[in-house]
């Protein structure tokens, strides 16, 4: 099931009988109150989230899904007519999957949509890490250096997890982007190492297990 929180009527009308004509389940919603009741009764496999709405505008509704236990692992692609550089970059660090623009074509939609459910599809990883000091727990989304524990955002998580699921395997930048911030999202190429740079900092001690494989990406492995 794939939920669309739309406001504008034809785009919502098109989108929902585009995905069904495609083989997906999929309903429409025009207001966030009875988005949160279809929510409520059933969760959806993928959501589609318009940034400008009424009542509550997009990027509070996807801060709401993702501080919840219940909806936080649902993907979310954002909508939207707007080109700031900063919606996009707040929205996909809060945890968004993609970013769509308007106009779009619904063939485009339907590419990003499944390219969003093949990357989101559970694979089977360890309960949790453990290497030198570091402990990182993913489903119970827990990090902590030498006992203590740091709080990452959403993305600094997601790339600290990817970092250990490929331990000592260096990981492209490409692959990180890819994987990271979503299927065809073009974003300014110092974005990935501003992340690194914080997160480095916030793991103190445990930062020094990220390096840097000049010209291609990084890993995470024992320190030298």
């Amino acid at each position: 099931m794939i939920y669309l929180l739309e406001d504008d009527d034809s785009i919502r009308k098109l989108v929902v009988y585009t995905l069904q004509s495609q083989g997906f389940e999929a309903r429409g919603f025009c207001v966030p109150n009875e988005f949160d009741e279809a929510v409520e009764k059933e969760l959806p496999q993928l959501i589609l989230l318009d940034i400008m709405l009424p009542i509550e505008d997009g990027i509070s509704i996807l801060k709401r899904l993702k501080a919840s236990l219940k909806t936080r692992d649902i993907p979310v692609i954002m909508l939207t007519a707007k080109n700031s550089e900063y919606d996009r970059v707040i929205g996909l660090d809060m945890g968004a999957d993609d970013f769509i623009s308007k106009p779009f074509g619904m063939m485009e939609l339907v590419a990003r949509i499944k390219a969003v459910l093949r990357r989101s599809t559970p694979q089977k990883k360890p309960h949790s890490y453990n290497i030198e000091g570091l402990y990182v727990c993913p489903q119970e989304h827990i990090v902590k250096v030498n006992g203590e524990e740091i709080s990452l955002t959403y993305k600094e998580f997601e790339i600290l997890t990817m970092l250990l699921l490929n331990r000592n395997i260096v990981v492209s930048r490409n692959d990180m982007m890819d994987e990271i911030w979503g299927y065809g999202f073009e974003i300014e190429n110092r974005t990935l190492d501003v992340h690194i740079r914080t997160l480095r900092s916030k793991l103190k001690d445990a930062g020094k297990l990220i390096k840097t494989v000049r010209g291609i990406g990084y890993k995470i492995g024992d320190s030298e």
